[in-house]
């Protein structure tokens, strides 16, 4: 096993515990599972496919990188940013399309595919960098305020498009839009 190999594994991981992790919230509904899957069909929720995905998927990767003794640094700045870099490439190709054309399911799975292909790409060149000393702790400091922001707008949500699911016309976990 070498870092090649594992991002390789971990393009298909990811993207298949999209799917399960889609739906993990509905299957078991509480507020620790409303912090890390989403709990309806915005878009905004949607991003917690990214996050719980490439953070569950990563745990395997600290595993697999000491049980094989694979050379890496900068880990959790590493984790940060693939995910901050996934959700930020899905918004910025995704909005557009879905403004223009709507919802197309093949669409979406494509280019969830071609981001979660894209940082880790990025995730394998990046654990192979020096190691940036400062990095470390504020990826810990910026993984947590992520994971609070989510769950924040999990139950507090702006009222936009981006945290409007359609389908039950409601933003958050509770928040119904009255007729």
């Amino acid at each position: 096993m070498n870092l090649k190999k594992l991002k390789k594994i971990d393009v298909f991981f990811i993207f298949l515990l999209c799917f399960p992790f889609h739906f993990l919230y509905e299957w078991f509904p509480n507020s620790l599972f409303a912090l890390f899957f989403p709990v309806n069909e915005s878009i905004w929720e949607h991003m917690k496919l990214f996050l719980s995905s490439i953070t569950f998927v990563s745990l395997f990767d600290i595993w697999c990188l000491k049980k094989y003794a694979i050379p890496f640094h900068n880990f959790f700045l590493n984790l940060f940013l693939s995910i901050f870099l996934g959700i930020l490439c899905f918004l910025i190709l995704y909005l557009p399309l879905y403004y223009k054309i709507g919802e197309k399911m093949f669409l979406t799975f494509l280019l969830l595919f071609l981001v979660i292909l894209t940082t880790q790409i990025f995730s394998y060149f990046f654990l192979k960098l020096k190691e940036i000393k400062w990095g470390e702790k504020i990826a810990l400091f910026l993984l947590v305020a992520l994971f609070l922001l989510f769950g924040y707008f999990t139950y507090y949500p702006p009222k936009t498009d981006l945290f409007f699911d359609k389908m039950e016309e409601k933003y958050g976990i509770n928040t119904y839009v009255l007729p």
